[in-house]
This record gives structure tokens, sequence and C-alpha cells, in this order.
């Protein structure tokens, strides 16, 4: 029997099984637009917190890396390597791939800052690992497309 009248309009008082799926489509819709935005913010504090300093050269950035012994080639490797990924989160076939790299970059500063630095800021690498985790785990289905671009790529 279904729960619906002879128009199709459920009584009052009767519940449908699309509420539920509405909701939880709503709640998927909010979910993925609250990763995007994350996304976008890590972006941007990559590409403009991160990566620019090291790129310009900024005293504070030269003077971490000097004192650290590493000099200026490699601050702008990683201030490339940041930039790059910044803008790998926001292509949707990269960001996974861009999110792990990212993760791998987190945990060399976090060691250099418990060595280098003592600890301070070691929690700050420790904290951008989280959301990056969340966006690779929940954007894996996108490695699937970026290996048979790559394959598309190798055949062409």
């Amino acid at each position: 029997m279904s729960d619906l009248t002879s128009d199709g309009i459920a009584p009052a008082g009767t519940a449908t099984s699309t509420a539920p799926a509405a909701a939880r489509t709503d709640r998927a819709r909010l979910a993925r637009a609250a990763l995007r935005s994350v996304q976008i913010l890590l972006a941007l504090f990559y590409g403009l917190a991160s990566a620019l300093p090291k790129l310009i050269a900024h005293p504070s950035a030269a003077e971490s890396f000097a004192r650290i012994g590493w000099g200026d080639g490699a601050m702008y490797t990683i201030g490339a390597l940041e930039l790059a990924g910044a803008v790998a989160l926001l292509i949707p076939v990269l960001q996974s791939v861009a999110a792990i790299a990212l993760s791998a970059l987190m945990v060399g500063a976090f060691i250099v800052q418990l060595t280098a630095f003592h600890g301070q800021n070691a929690a700050t690498p420790l904290i951008l690992i989280a959301p990056l985790t969340l966006i690779a785990w929940t954007r894996r289905a996108h490695n699937a497309d970026l290996v048979r671009l790559v394959r598309l790529v190798r055949r062409g």
C-alpha cells in the first residue's frame, strides 16, 4: 500500500521516504561546500602566508633558513613546492595528491621545528595536517582520474 493519496500527496502526519533523502542530500551538499571552503582557505594560506615570504626572500624566511643552515636554494624550493601545492588544491584532479604532498611537507616542517627550533611552533604543521588528511581522503576518487589522465598522456 502506498502512503500517498490518489492525487500523489501524502496525508497529513504521514512521513515519506523523500524527506530523509533530501536531508541527506542537503547535508552532503553542505559538507562538500565546507570542504571546498577549507581547501580555498588552505590554498590562500600556503600561497600567501607560507610560500610568498620564501619566494620573495622576506627577511623572516631567509633568517629561518639561514638559522638551520639550508640557505636560499632550499628556501626557494620549499616556497615553490608550497605554491604548487596551493594551486593544486584548487584543481579537482590534483587536490588529493596535493593534500598528500603538502602533508609530507608539514611532516618535514614538524621535524625541523622540533630539531632546529626546539619545538617552537611545532604544533602548526600538525594542525595543518588534519584538514589536509581530510581533503586527501575525501577527494581520493580523483586519484583514479589522475592515473587515467597520466596514462592517456603517456600513450598520446
